[in-house]
């Protein structure tokens, strides 16, 4: 963890626990890598506060939770299937 996300001293901070699979977190990983942020936490951040401030896309993240279920499973479809359903070209 950076110092950047260790925030343990700001009353305004808080920590949260999250459980998503190994294999979720794999993609989640690779996906804020290609996408140029510092960390982990920064990109989660920011996908929380542009689901919150954009709620018209909570299709999207229905649709990852579900795939996330389904790739668990051994049914899930591949990140192409959904930059494609998306038109998400990793930019």
């Amino acid at each position: 963890m950076s110092e950047a996300d260790s925030n343990d001293d700001d009353p305004e901070i808080d920590r949260i626990n999250l459980r998503i699979s190994r294999s979720f977190l794999d993609v989640v990983d690779e996906t804020w890598r290609e996408r140029g942020f510092n960390s982990r936490s920064e990109f989660i951040r920011y996908a929380l506060r542009d689901s919150v401030n954009h709620p018209e896309g909570a299709g999207v993240w229905k649709d990852i939770a579900i795939s996330e279920a389904q790739f668990d499973e051994g049914d899930g479809i591949s990140s192409d299937e959904v930059k494609a359903k998306y038109g998400s070209d990793g930019e």
